[in-house]
C-alpha cells in the first residue's frame, strides 16, 4: 500500500499559520518566515513577519534594517510604517519613528493608535503642541472606531457590564488605549467607584496628555474628591491647549472659586463674556462671584443679565432673591410667574429651573408682605426638591444615637493619648441659617484669625471611616473607632491639617472651618484634632428651622426640604450637643444668635476668651471686614448687627405645626438643651 504524501501548504497558508504563533511564540513564526523566503526570496509578507518576529524576540535593530528595506520598496503600506516607527522608537531614534509616522498619518489618519504614538515621540523631541494636536486627532480618529462607539452606546443604555466587558478585551490587546481607559472611568463613575473612577481617568490622560477630554473629567473627578491642588494643576494645563474652548476656561474658573480665588474667576468669567455676551450660565456664574466678593450691585446687574437672557433660568432668578438685602418687583414677579407657565409642560424635565422659580416668588411675595403667597410658593419649592433628595430621617436619628453612645467620656479616657496636636482649626458646627456667617465673620476680623469656606475635609474623613463599617470590616462604628491606635489618629489629623492648607492663603496661625454639619463629629474631632476649638453657633429653633426650609442650598443639606424633617433634625443636634457637654464640659463654646445680637460686646468678648485670643475692636467692626463670604448671610455679614430677623417666622405660624410637632421639648427648653433626649 502507497502513502500518500499531505501536500505542502500554500504560500497564504504557511502565512497565515505563521500569523498565529507570532503572539506566543515568536521564534516560531521567524523560522517559518524564513524558510518562506528561502523559497521566495524577497517576499514582502514574509519579510514583515520576519521583521515583528525579531521585534518581540527583542532583536530590534535586525528588525529595523528588514522594515527599512521593506519601507523603501513599499513606502505606501500603513502596516509596515507603524511597525517601523515602532521599532525606531524602541531603539530611541526618534527622527526614524517620527518619520515613519509621520508618513502613516498622512495615509491613513483613521488609525488612533498611530496618531497617539507619534504624539508620544514629538513629545519626546520637545515639540509639545505638535504632540498635544497629535494626541488631539488620536482622539478624532478614536470617535470613529466602531467597537469603543459600541462600548459607549452600551454604557450610555445602563449596560455597564457589557461596555466594560468590550473594553477589558481591547486593553488586553492594547493596554495603552488612552479612549478606552477613559470610558472605563466613566464606567466606574457611574457605579460610584470613585477610586477606580481616577485611577483610569488618570492613567488615560498619562498616556495621551493632549487627550482634553480625559483630563477634563479627570478634573471634575478630582473637584468632586475635594482634591484642588491637583485639580488646579490640570486645569491650568487644559487652558494651554492648542483648540481653545470656552469649556476650558470655564473649568478652570469652577476650580479658582472653590478654592477661593475669586478674584481671578472673575476675570475669567468676564473675559468670556467680552467675547460671547449672550451666555446666560456664564452671566450666572460672574454674579455668584461677584456677590462672594461682596460686590452686591454688580451681582444684581451680572443675574439681571442672566434672567433677560433666559427667563426660565431659575437658579439665576433665586440668586437674585438669595442676596437677601434686595427686593424683587412687580415687574420680576409677572417674569416669573410666566416662566413657571412656559414650564408646565415640562416640569419633569425642568425640575431645577420650577423650584428654584417657587423659591424666588416666595421671597418675593414675603418682601411685599403676602405670607399667604408666599407660603404657598416655598411650600411647593420644597415639596418638588423633597422629590429629587434622599434623606431618612429615622437612619439618620439612629445614626446620631449611635455616636452619642459611642463617644462617651469614659470611652475617650480609655483611648488614651493621641491625635495631630495642631491648634490650627477652630470649627463652627450648628445648622444652617444659626449665626454661623455672622460668628466666622467675627473671628476672622481678628488678626490672628483666617476665615475660610465650609470645608469638607472633617466630613470626608468620617465618611471613609464609615465605609470601612459600610463593607463589613467591622460590626459597628463603635467598634471601628476603638480600632484606631494613637498612631492612626495623628495620621488622620495630620491628613485633615495638609488638606486643608490649600485653603489659607495668609500665615495667621488659626483658621476657620464652618461647616455646618460637623457637630455630629465633635468627637472624631476630640480624637484626631485634640487641640482643635469647637464653637457651636445656635439659634431659637422657629427662627433657624423655618429660616432653613424657606433657603435652597446648593447641596448638602437634604434635611430642610420638610418642616418634620428639619424639626427633627434640629432636635437631634441639640441632643447630641447635650451629650457633647456632658462628656466634655466646657470643651463646645455656644454662642446664642439673639445673645449675640442682643449684647454683642460681651458676647465676643466670651467667645475670644474661649480661644484665648485678645479681644481686638475689630471684632465688632466685623462688617467692613472685606473677606469673601460664599454663604447664604453673604450679604447680612456685611452689615452692622440687626434685630429685624429674630422673629421672621411670626407670620408663617398658621403653617408651622408640623415643625412644632418635630421639635418637641426643644422648642420650650430654648437656649438650653431639655433634661432627657
Amino acid at each position: 500500500m502507497v502513502q500518500q504524501l499531505r501536500p505542502p501548504p500554500s504560500p497564504a497558508a504557511a502565512l497565515a499559520e505563521a500569523e498565529q504563533l507570532l503572539a506566543t511564540r515568536p521564534h516560531l513564526a521567524l523560522t517559518r518566515a524564513e524558510a518562506m523566503l528561502r523559497q521566495v526570496p524577497a517576499h514582502p509578507p514574509a519579510l514583515f513577519l520576519a521583521a515583528r518576529a525579531l521585534r518581540r524576540m527583542g532583536r530590534q535593530r535586525e528588525a529595523l534594517d528588514r522594515l527599512d528595506a521593506l519601507a523603501k520598496a513599499n513606502p505606501r503600506v500603513p502596516a509596515v510604517l507603524y511597525e517601523l516607527g515602532q521599532v525606531a522608537a524602541d531603539l530611541g531614534d526618534q527622527r526614524r519613528a517620527t518619520a515613519a509616522l509621520q508618513a502613516l498619518v498622512r495615509l491613513q489618519p483613521a488609525i488612533a493608535s498611530g496618531w497617539f504614538l507619534l504624539a508620544r515621540q514629538l513629545r519626546k523631541a520637545g515639540q509639545e503642541e505638535d504632540a498635544w494636536r497629535a494626541d488631539l486627532s488620536g482622539i478624532h480618529a478614536s470617535s470613529r472606531d466602531g467597537e469603543l462607539l459600541k462600548a459607549a452606546a452600551a454604557m450610555n443604555d445602563g449596560e455597564t457590564d457589557a461596555a466594560e466587558a468590550l473594553l477589558n478585551a481591547r486593553l488586553e490587546r492594547q493596554a495603552d488605549d488612552a479612549p478606552a481607559l477613559r470610558l472605563l472611568g466613566e464606567i466606574a463613575w457611574r457605579r460610584g467607584d470613585m477610586t477606580t473612577a481616577l485611577d483610569r481617568a488618570a492613567r488615560a490622560v498619562d498616556l495621551a496628555p493632549g487627550f482634553d477630554l480625559a483630563r477634563d473629567f479627570l478634573i471634575r473627578l478630582l473637584l468632586q474628591t475635594n482634591r484642588l491642588s491637583e485639580a488646579l494643576d490640570h486645569a491650568e494645563t487644559l487652558v494651554r491647549s492648542p483648540v481653545p474652548s470656552p469649556g476650558h476656561r470655564l473649568i478652570l474658573a469652577s476650580v479658582l472659586v472653590r478654592l477661593g480665588h475669586q478674584e481671578r474667576a472673575a476675570a475669567i468669567y468676564r473675559e468670556l463674556l467680552a467675547e460671547r455676551p449672550d451666555e446666560p450660565q456664564v452671566w450666572q456664574n460672574l454674579g455668584h462671584v461677584l456677590k462672594t466678593l461682596g460686590h452686591q450691585d454688580e451681582a444684581v446687574e451680572a443675574y439681571r443679565a442672566a434672567v433677560s437672557r433666559q427667563p426660565t433660568m431659575g437658579e439665576a432668578w433665586w440668586s437674585l432673591a438669595n442676596l437677601k438685602t434686595v427686593r424683587l418687583g412687580a415687574e420680576d414677579v409677572a417674569a416669573m410667574e410666566a416662566a413657571l407657565a412656559s414650564l408646565d409642560d415640562a416640569v419633569d424635565e425642568r425640575k431645577d429651573d420650577v423650584f428654584h422659580l417657587h423659591f424666588s416668588l416666595g421671597k418675593a411675595f414675603e418682601d411685599t408682605g403676602d405670607h399667604a403667597a408666599a407660603f404657598a410658593h416655598y411650600d411647593k419649592g420644597n415639596a418638588l426638591r423633597r422629590t429629587m433628595i434622599r434623606h431618612d430621617a429615622d437612619a439618620f436619628s439612629a445614626q446620631v444615637d449611635a455616636t452619642a453612645a459611642t463617644f462617651t467620656a469614659a470611652f475617650l479616657a480609655g483611648m488614651g493619648e493621641g491625635g495631630c496636636p495642631a491648634p490650627d482649626p477652630i470649627f463652627v458646627v450648628g445648622l444652617p441659617r444659626s449665626g454661623s456667617t455672622l460668628v466666622e465673620q467675627i473671628l476672622s476680623s481678628h488678626s490672628q484669625v483666617e476665615g475660610t469656606m465650609e470645608l469638607p475635609e472633617m466630613m470626608m474623613i468620617a465618611a471613609r471611616l464609615q465605609s470601612r463599617v459600610d463593607e463589613g470590616e467591622f460590626p459597628d462604628f463603635a467598634a471601628m473607632v476603638a480600632s484606631l491606635s494613637p498612631a492612626d489618629r495623628a495620621r488622620l489629623g495630620d491628613e485633615y491639617i495638609e488638606r486643608t492648607r490649600i485653603h489659607r492663603q495668609t500665615d495667621r496661625p488659626l483658621f476657620i472651618d464652618k461647616m455646618p454639619n460637623n457637630w455630629q463629629h465633635v468627637g472624631l474631632i476630640r480624637l484626631i484634632l485634640p487641640n482643635a476649638n469647637v464653637i457651636d453657633a445656635r439659634r431659637h429653633p422657629l427662627s433657624c428651622c423655618f429660616s432653613g426650609w424657606k433657603q435652597h442650598f446648593a447641596r448638602g443639606q437634604t434635611f430642610t426640604y420638610d418642616l418634620a424633617d428639619i424639626g427633627r433634625y434640629y432636635r437631634d443636634y441639640v441632643g447630641l450637643m447635650a451629650a457633647w457637654d456632658a462628656h466634655f464640659p466646657g470643651a463646645v463654646h455656644r454662642v446664642i444668635y439673639e445673645r449675640m445680637v442682643a449684647d454683642t460686646e460681651n458676647e465676643v468678648r466670651r467667645l475670644l476668651d474661649h480661644l484665648g485670643l485678645p479681644f481686638e475692636p475689630a471684632c465688632l467692626e466685623f462688617y467692613r471686614n472685606e473677606r469673601a463670604v460664599r454663604t447664604a448671610s453673604s450679604e447680612q455679614v456685611r452689615k452692622p448687627i440687626f434685630r429685624d430677623g429674630l422673629e421672621a417666622w411670626k407670620p408663617y405660624e398658621p403653617w408651622l405645626a408640623p415643625l412644632k410637632a418635630a421639635l418637641g421639648p426643644v422648642l420650650d427648653s430654648y437656649p438650653d438643651a431639655p433634661s432627657a433626649r
